[in-house]
């Protein structure tokens, strides 16, 4: 699907990815470099963002878990209490940014073409159209997709991961890179429950304890507001231990495993360090 980030390659198609030799003879994978490039530059969007004292959020699910929804329920029911902007990620259309903008919300549109996911180039050139003058936090709204997007290091602070009860309970068991990646995951459209007997709250609970994930698990509807004021909540309270962090030097970040992706675990990054300059 996609030719940039290497998720058309298996295992039986792997040995016809092109090699260049290193200067010592050796042979560096292009996907190898390009997975650092990526990291690099994502480590400058997170040292613009902490500069700026920034919280910033990578919202990811499977397409129409309602990521669109529960960020125009959360600046419905939360611009008093924090100031946000939006980064919209889809293959094309404009859509979800207008419907951000309609709430008088700064919302950039980033169109991937036949690109799955988002990458920290994308979001470096995004978040330069953005006016930070006075913003708590940056919503990236990554591409609908369980697989990709919790490969790519964006230089975001944390990973929030929807679960929509018409998807079925065991996404998280399926799918284990992604929910391992969850530094909260919210089970939405929770005003469907009563029709869709098949879901259990307590089964998709378990299959992400059973990656050995322990965080926080939100229900809510946007659609009814239901359990809007937990997640605005733990919101408020990821800004202000940001802004803490920061002022301290360190800040949040995604940890990566050494083959695969990003995990929960979230750490304090040592002194800021310098990066390039893309």
């Amino acid at each position: 699907m996609c030719t940039t980030c290497g998720c058309q390659i298996t295992s039986g198609n792997e040995s016809q990815i092109p090699v260049e030799k290193s200067a010592d003879g050796g042979a560096t994978s292009v996907l190898t470099r390009l997975m650092a490039g990526n990291d690099l530059q994502a480590d400058h969007n997170r040292m613009h963002f902490d500069q700026l004292g920034v919280l910033v959020i990578n919202l990811m699910s499977s397409p129409g878990s309602g990521k669109t929804a529960l960020l125009e329920a959360t600046i419905v029911q939360g611009r008093e209490r924090f100031r946000m902007a939006v980064i919209e990620g889809d293959l094309e259309t404009e859509n979800d940014a207008l419907r951000i903008r309609a709430h008088g919300v700064q919302a950039h549109q980033i169109t991937t073409g036949s690109a799955c996911h988002l990458d920290a180039h994308l979001v470096h050139e995004a978040l330069h159209k953005i006016d930070f003058s006075g913003i708590d936090v940056l919503f990236i709204e990554n591409v609908g997709n369980l697989v990709c997007p919790a490969s790519f290091d964006l230089g975001h602070h944390l990973n929030v991961i929807l679960l929509s009860v018409a998807e079925g309970d065991d996404k998280p068991a399926k799918y284990p890179v992604m929910f391992r990646a969850a530094d909260v995951m919210l089970i939405t459209k929770t005003d469907l429950s009563p029709y869709l007997d098949e879901f259990s709250n307590e089964r998709a609970a378990q299959n992400l304890r059973n990656l050995a994930n322990q965080v926080p698990i939100f229900h809510l509807s946007a659609r009814n507001g239901e359990g809007i004021d937990v997640w605005l909540d733990w919101m408020e309270e990821q800004i202000q231990l940001q802004k803490q962090h920061v002022k301290n030097r360190p800040s949040f970040r995604p940890v990566r495993q050494p083959d695969a992706g990003l995990h929960a675990t979230r750490i304090l990054l040592s002194p800021v360090h310098p990066v390039s300059k893309s």
